[in-house]
């Protein structure tokens, strides 16, 4: 078995519709997520991940803070990752295709391979 990182991007400007969520709006986004993420642990293919806050505080370099946040310079955020276990990239790929966040337009997961050392 091999494990990918499926990485969820979306747009700023959705994140700001995020926040704007009535408590119910949220909670029938946060149902969307967990059904998915239940699926992947059914099929004992989820190893972690966790939701990201919508940006960071301090960007360093060579362990000097050069930029305290919130960074706004990209078009998208990382908003979390799943961590799977999975036989190839095909079954991450399809795998992520259940993804809420193909709910938000522009939104898009990266499969990323995980290096084995």
């Amino acid at each position: 078995m091999d494990k990918f990182m499926l990485i969820f991007h979306s747009p700023q400007a959705q994140e700001v519709t995020y926040q704007q969520q009535s408590p119910e709006e949220m909670q029938a986004e946060i149902q969307k997520w967990n059904q998915w993420i239940g699926s992947i642990a059914a099929k004992g293919k989820m190893i972690g991940g966790e939701a990201l806050m919508p940006f960071g505080k301090v960007m360093t370099r060579g362990g000097q803070a050069v930029t305290d946040g919130p960074f706004t310079e990209g078009k998208e955020i990382i908003g979390g990752y799943t961590l799977v276990s999975v036989a190839d990239i095909d079954e991450a790929i399809q795998l992520a295709q259940g993804c809420p966040i193909f709910d938000t337009e522009g939104g898009s997961v990266e499969v990323r391979p995980v290096v084995n050392f």
